[in-house]
């Protein structure tokens, strides 16, 4: 059987890697050339080096939309998983109706970006009108709608994640350290948390990349306004190479800086969460 599938199994896996070097390799192979280059297809780049990164650090809405980005990240990743964990915690102690709550908060998740940041903007705007103000007239409540728009669609996906957590738990840990005294604070902090360390390590890398990420709500939400103080990195990035003449080098720069910060901030998230698996 063994010798079977070491026999075949190229068959199988060709198709799919063929299909990930072109769809992926090559574009970010060409990405990164393209981004050394100053150009306005890829069939006329010019190579100048470093010039682009230049530019774009030298860019001040790319390095607003880096803090701006920053914060939004920051408060969203603390609120949804504090939020989605107490509701986890909640849904797992034999509430009535627990199956469509669950439902519940979890349908958002399934609404596209664009269309969420959309209704929600009718719903602020509507709200707002009542006070002779808009969305899009101030950064805080700019700021502040992408926080609500975010938190209520993705509390649902890492409830249930945490949930699975939660479940995974043997009830004879609890039990233990109920006997011995300990409260349910305690039972909390050095019983529940320590074994939920691997979904903890889970929702805080797709909270951490999905809050840097995070384009399509910022786009239909805000769009960047009032005077791109509400404009995100992914936003900034697309605004650069489709919206500025001759700045498509640039704009390619700003996503390789882009590529690399994301993937250093989620891989020291993920050693440090991974290590608190190892004690425990």
């Amino acid at each position: 059987m063994e010798k079977s599938i070491k026999s075949y199994f190229p068959i199988f896996l060709g198709p799919t890697f063929l299909a990930f070097i072109i769809g992926f390799i090559v574009p970010f192979l060409m990405g990164l050339y393209l981004s050394l280059c100053d150009f306005r297809t890829a069939a006329d780049a010019k190579f100048i080096g470093l010039g682009n990164f230049v530019k774009a650090f030298q860019d001040g809405e790319f390095l607003h939309a880096f803090v701006f980005t920053a914060l939004f990240t920051l408060t969203t990743v603390i609120l949804i998983n504090v939020l989605a964990f107490a509701v986890a915690m909640v849904l797992t102690n034999n509430v009535p109706g627990t199956n469509i709550f669950r439902t519940t908060f979890f349908m958002p998740n399934l609404i596209g970006g664009i269309v969420l940041g959309y209704i929600w903007q009718l719903v602020f705007n509507g709200i707002l009108s009542r006070y002779d103000l808009a969305l899009k007239i101030s950064a805080k409540f700019g700021f502040w709608g992408l926080v609500v728009v975010i938190c209520w669609q993705q509390i649902g996906y890492m409830m249930i994640i945490y949930i699975a957590g939660l479940q995974s738990i043997p009830s004879s840990l609890n039990e233990a350290a109920a006997i011995d005294g300990a409260n349910s604070w305690q039972r909390l902090w050095s019983v529940t948390i320590p074994n939920m360390m691997p979904s903890i390590t889970i929702c805080l890398f797709l909270t951490l990349t999905n809050g840097f990420k995070l384009f399509d709500q910022n786009l239909s939400l805000t769009a960047g306004e009032p005077m791109k103080q509400t404009e995100m990195l992914a936003l900034n990035i697309f605004n650069t190479f489709y919206s500025r003449v001759g700045y498509q080098g640039v704009g390619q720069a700003k996503a390789v800086i882009f590529f690399v910060l994301v993937v250093a901030l989620g891989l020291i998230q993920l050693k440090m969460t991974r290590s608190r698996e190892v004690q425990q």
